[in-house]
């Protein structure tokens, strides 16, 4: 059977090395790009695309145009993780707000109709940094979970090929 490859495009974390020790240990190979860096087509190489957190260029439409067009012109799972998540909203017309600033864990109510919520309570307690918050889920995507701050923690696209989080789970409810 052939390992998978997901490609992990770096928009700043500082989680990058344990982000592909987490895919290694699930059994995927990971390549990992910068957001400036990122091919115009994804290739058959690539199982999945995941988007890291980035601190400081989530509105930025421009820079990361050509990040959004791979995106959307690949035909793999996609998955956001906090600015990573924000970056796509954004991109389709969603809306961030200044909120709190919040390190650590928080809970977030889940919607447990979603496939990707089976196995877990109704609410999480997930690991993030953040003082943006996604407002409302944009037009083509679902808010599939949500917090006291954020109307949408959780995002999914109406084909359901592409998933946002606010960051790492740290454990269930």
């Amino acid at each position: 059977m052939a390992t998978s490859r997901v490609l992990v495009v770096n928009n700043g974390t500082l989680s990058l090395p344990q982000l592909r020790k987490r895919f290694e240990q699930l059994g995927s190979e990971t390549d990992t790009i910068d957001a400036a860096s990122v091919p115009t087509r994804l290739g058959p190489r690539y199982q999945a695309i995941v988007l890291s957190g980035t601190k400081v260029r989530a509105f930025d439409r421009d820079y990361y145009k050509p990040l959004i067009d791979l995106v959307m012109g690949a035909d793999v799972p996609v998955f956001g993780i906090c600015g990573g998540m924000q970056i796509i909203a954004v991109a389709h017309g969603g809306r961030l707000a200044e909120g709190p600033q919040r390190v650590g864990g928080h809970e977030a109510h889940v919607d447990k109709e979603e496939a990707l919520f089976s196995y877990v309570g109704p609410t999480v307690n997930v690991f993030y940094r953040h003082t943006l918050y996604l407002q409302g889920a944009p037009e083509g995507f679902s808010s599939i979970g949500r917090s006291e701050n954020a109307p949408v923690e959780f995002l999914r696209s109406d084909d359901g090929r592409i998933f946002g989080a606010p960051g790492a789970p740290v454990r269930q409810r």
